[in-house]
């Protein structure tokens, strides 16, 4: 028996001999008339000495009860810890135009996969488990897909604080590549994506293969080359993080993409997947608005008189939404105490919030603010009062002097859920910076599945208020997660040079639209660097942009230069948020580029970012990607005041736009003026 099921340019073809269904095709869409018998018998293996005598399939969950040789699918046992190891006999497809049903059965206990093609063009992948008596599961993969077996490497992401979205480059071997983040976030060490492309593939040609685990609680990942020679790649949750037994699980859903357009495919797929399915707009038509917030102006030192004074100069500058950061609730006066206690601090607001929300308003623009709702203080009203609603043993080491709070108890919820419902009902607020500034104690899965419920009930509450996700900056980014908030910190640092390369790095991965790139102060908190004006601007002006600075310290041309850049992003932002994001390779690594192409194909822009000095002394030709090779564009150096003294030669777009073929454009390139480090180049581009 086979199946095949297509989403935009991709296609999965399935079979079964009586076990649980494999899949013997991911890739390129195939014709209407395909013969998926004829496909099936073709990806038959041969078998030759020291194998058993039969090859044991490579299911959606591989079996150990099979005599499945690599890692398994599906670890189970006993309500008493007795190992289990069934052996699954496939009973029955559910057909319909856009999903499939698969239901094996073994000793009382099914075993559902469901695929479904969305909209957008990717695959999502679901693995359900329900017994006829309580089970212990172990590890429950999400449907197992095959590797490609021509391809070199593994790309996978790694990081830390103020350093996420580094893309690891691992060559497939025989063994296990394994990732397991165990900190109750999706993590800035191991987020939970993984490209596999094909053997030469670049940035803008070739095949590739990519999963993204949709969950919020840390995952596993196992790519995994077999001594016969295939591979499998498998996502779930942490070994153990069910830690009940029960009748009913399931993994999270895994999003499935092929592309035959390079790593650019890849990322312009999950682009547009986020923001047009998993994200839930509470408008979708609403500009992304200019963010203006005070962590790093005031950290907790709140007074009217001075955020008024910068709500002043934030929004002559262009911003539109303010944001109030830690420090309003409680006696919050540094990170030791208060957390947990969601009500305002009448020392520094004896009238309530209500008069810079005012003041706010009355500039023309909307009004955020922080929570951390999931952690707690042991100095704190809550702590004191429920110190039963800790989340592990009583003597765990704190992290920023906080605890977790047990979100699987239903009183946690419900008390949060009535804490930050009363502050949005008190005051008009329509966004939640909302953070996560603490690993896990213990790993568990409910308290995952409990956050997500608080989401959804302040979600349906309160729908017109927009939730970012924090996490110490990119530690919790997923399509769990983002199906329930509708932006990212991709980082604590604001460190321009830093940012440049994890926001190149992550546009594999995450639109702008959601991607959170403030311009911070002159001397960088975190990094202690000092940067231009017009750089650290540009930067945030690649992703959905704010400010987090003192505004109180700009000179007048550092104000004019922010000015006209805000003005700049908020003229482009319609036609830049919903459109694609693509690396460009430079032939110069001192050059980080990327291009924003509007969905429609007719105007795009270029941003080229000199992190340090070259080792050649004039620069590369950048060529451009995505483009008509027929059609001409116009295109104009944005800023080319930014030019050095030492650029003083004829460079043709110093001295105004150029005409030329897109065939051009992607063969020959473009040449840019000779650029300091910490210069951002900046190319638009129209089609004439």
């Amino acid at each position: 028996m086979e199946w095949r099921i297509d989403a935009g340019s991709q296609t999965l073809v399935f079979t079964s001999s009586g076990g649980i269904p494999e899949v013997v095709w991911w890739g390129s869409r195939l014709p209407a008339g395909e013969d998926l018998a004829e496909l099936a018998a073709s990806t038959r293996q041969d078998l030759t000495g020291g194998m058993l005598d039969a090859l044991p399939a490579l299911s959606l969950s591989p079996e150990s009860g099979r005599a499945f040789q690599g890692q398994p699918g599906l670890l189970l046992a006993e309500a008493d810890g007795t190992p289990l190891h069934p052996a699954f006999v496939f009973d029955r497809a559910e057909v319909a135009p856009a999903s499939l049903r698969f239901t094996s059965r073994a000793g009382g206990i099914a075993l559902v996969h469901v695929i479904r093609a969305q909209p957008t063009g990717v695959f999502t992948l679901q693995t359900l488990l329900q017994s006829d008596r309580p089970l212990r599961v172990i590890w429950l993969a999400a449907p197992v897909l095959p590797a490609p077996p021509s391809g070199r490497q593994i790309i996978d992401v790694s990081g830390k604080w103020i350093g996420e979205f580094r893309l690891n480059r691992t060559d497939w071997t025989p063994g296990i590549r394994a990732r397991e983040a165990r900190t109750g976030r999706s993590g800035h060490e191991h987020p939970p994506f993984v490209i596999m492309p094909d053997a030469g593939t670049t940035d803008t040609a070739g095949a590739a293969w990519a999963l993204h685990y949709a969950w919020s609680g840390g995952h596993r990942m196992l790519a995994e080359e077999l001594p016969d020679g295939r591979r499998q790649v498998q996502f779930g949750a942490p070994l153990g993080a069910e830690t009940a037994a029960g009748t009913d699980f399931a993994s999270a859903e895994v999003i499935a993409i092929w592309s035959d357009a390079g790593l650019n495919g890849i990322g312009a797929a999950f682009q547009r997947d986020l923001r047009d399915r998993v994200v839930p707009w509470p408008d979708r038509d609403r500009p992304r608005p200019v963010h203006y917030n005070c962590w790093e102006a005031i950290y907790f030192d709140h007074n009217l008189a001075d955020l008024a004074a910068i709500a002043d100069r934030a929004a002559a500058i262009g911003a539109e939404r303010f944001v109030l950061d830690d420090g309003w609730f409680g006696r919050r006066d540094d990170d030791t105490s208060s957390l947990g206690d969601w009500v305002v601090d009448r020392r520094k607001w004896p009238e309530g919030l209500h008069p810079l929300i005012a003041h706010v308003h009355k500039l023309g623009m909307t009004f955020g603010l922080w929570f951390e709702p999931e952690m707690v203080n042991p100095d704190s009203d809550l702590f004191r009062a429920h110190p039963d609603w800790m989340l592990g043993p009583a003597d765990q080491v704190t992290g920023r002097q906080q605890m977790v709070l047990n979100l699987a108890l239903p009183a946690v919820r419900d008390h949060l859920f009535q804490a930050i419902s009363a502050i949005l009902g008190e005051y008009p607020i329509d966004y939640i910076k909302w953070d996560h500034n603490r690993l896990l104690p213990v790993v568990d899965a409910e308290q995952t599945r409990g956050a997500w419920a608080l989401f959804d009930r302040l979600r349906a509450a309160h729908p017109e208020v927009e939730i970012e996700s924090c996490a110490s900056g990119g530690g919790r980014i997923d399509a769990g997660i983002l199906a329930r908030t509708h932006r990212v910190w991709l980082s604590d640092s604001n460190d321009a040079l830093e940012r440049l390369r994890m926001q190149h790095d992550a546009a594999l991965f995450l639109p702008a639209a959601i991607t959170g790139s403030h311009v911070g102060p002159r001397k960088s908190h975190t990094s202690g660097r000092i940067l231009p004006m017009a750089f650290r601007a540009w930067v945030a002006a690649q992703r959905h942009m704010g400010f987090e600075m003192d505004l109180r310290e700009l000179t007048d041309e550092e104000t004019q230069t922010l000015t006209d850049i805000t003005a700049w992003f908020k003229a482009n932002r319609g036609w830049m948020m919903a459109g694609s994001l693509h690396r460009l390779p430079s032939p110069d690594p001192a050059v980080a580029a990327e291009m924003h192409l509007a969905e429609d194909g007719r105007r795009f822009v270029v941003f080229a970012g000199q992190a340090e000095a070259s080792a050649q002394i004039l620069p590369r030709p950048l060529r451009l990607t995505g483009l008509e090779p027929a059609a001409r564009y116009r295109i104009r150096l944005r800023n080319p005041e930014d030019a050095p003294p030492q650029s003083r030669g004829p460079n043709a777009l110093k001295g105004g736009p150029l005409v030329l073929t897109g065939k051009a454009l992607m063969g020959q390139g473009v040449l840019l003026p000779v650029a300091w480090p910490a210069t951002m180049w900046v190319v638009e581009g129209e089609l004439l």
